[in-house]
């Protein structure tokens, strides 16, 4: 057996830079750092924890639930770091928020995708698991994203998100002089007769890796492409932000239900009070 490499830090993790206290047991993942001064501003408090390369942290509350929030820069490989270092210190349940790009005609620019699963074409999860093992959103997350959508009065979709390595040839856009990676007008016609709504590019590892270690994980992205109509314009950017926001008091609110009832897990039988 090889000699112990892992990060010398017995608390305060590697990348992320946070502790034991540092998060809420609820995070929303971001990628862009930017993102999080417009996460927060939706809670009445916050405070920022950490900031080190792709990563910045802040926590607070949001309707009087703590809540905290976790940029994981662009891709899987430093998605699943956050995921990684974030269980360590105790997060049980993680929010995918950020952006995509829609292949169905029917899912408008402004619109959300709250996913259910994800088609695992990115490769950080298959250095996890088999490649068979399935990227699911967690029912009560999915549940409560959908409830928050309803209350915000957002137009949303629910369905199969797709996650790749490459915003250009994995999502079958032209490259550099119009360079199309193989099999690329089939890769994204198959998806979308198999029912895939959008491409994103952390879903799947995000999921897959929350099941692995007994996590809640789920995701929600505003609709900034169609490739399907040929439109792209970042509009509705904090929609998905303010969803997600909306959602982790809804989760906490399921939380008490089954607590208080003799029901393991949420179910329509229960209901809740906002």
């Amino acid at each position: 057996m090889t000699g112990d490499s892992e990060d010398p830090h017995d608390e305060v993790q590697y990348h992320l830079e946070v502790g034991p206290g540092d998060v809420a047991p609820s995070v929303l993942l971001p990628g862009d750092p930017e993102r999080v001064e417009a996460i927060v501003d939706d809670w009445e408090t916050h405070e920022i924890r950490a900031s080190h390369r792709e990563y910045r942290t802040a926590t607070g509350t949001h309707e009087g639930t703590p809540i905290s929030v976790t940029s994981t820069g662009i891709g899987s490989p430093s998605a699943a770091i956050a995921v990684e270092e974030l269980a360590r210190v105790g997060v049980d349940t993680l929010l995918r928020v950020g952006s995509c790009g829609a292949i169905v005609p029917e899912a408008s620019i402004g619109d959300l995708v709250i996913t259910t699963g994800a088609v695992r074409q990115e490769g950080t999860s298959t250095e996890y698991v088999r490649e068979d093992y399935p990227a699911s959103a967690d029912p009560r997350v999915v549940s409560a994203l959908v409830a928050a959508a309803e209350e915000l009065d957002y137009d949303y979709h629910l369905g199969i998100t797709c996650s790749t390595d490459s915003f250009y040839a994995g999502q079958s856009r032209p490259g550099f002089e119009g360079f199309e990676a193989r099999d690329s007008e089939a890769n994204i016609e198959e998806l979308r007769e198999a029912g895939v709504l959008n491409f994103e590019m952390e879903a799947a590892s995000i999921l897959t890796l929350a099941s692995i270690y007994g996590l809640r994980a789920g995701a929600v992205c505003t609709v900034y492409a169609n490739r399907e109509t040929g439109e792209f314009r970042t509009e509705g950017e904090s929609r998905a932000a303010k969803c997600a926001n909306h959602a982790v008091t809804y989760l906490e609110r399921m939380d008490e239900a089954v607590e208080a009832s003799d029901s393991d897990h949420w179910h329509a039988g229960l209901s809740i009070e906002r």
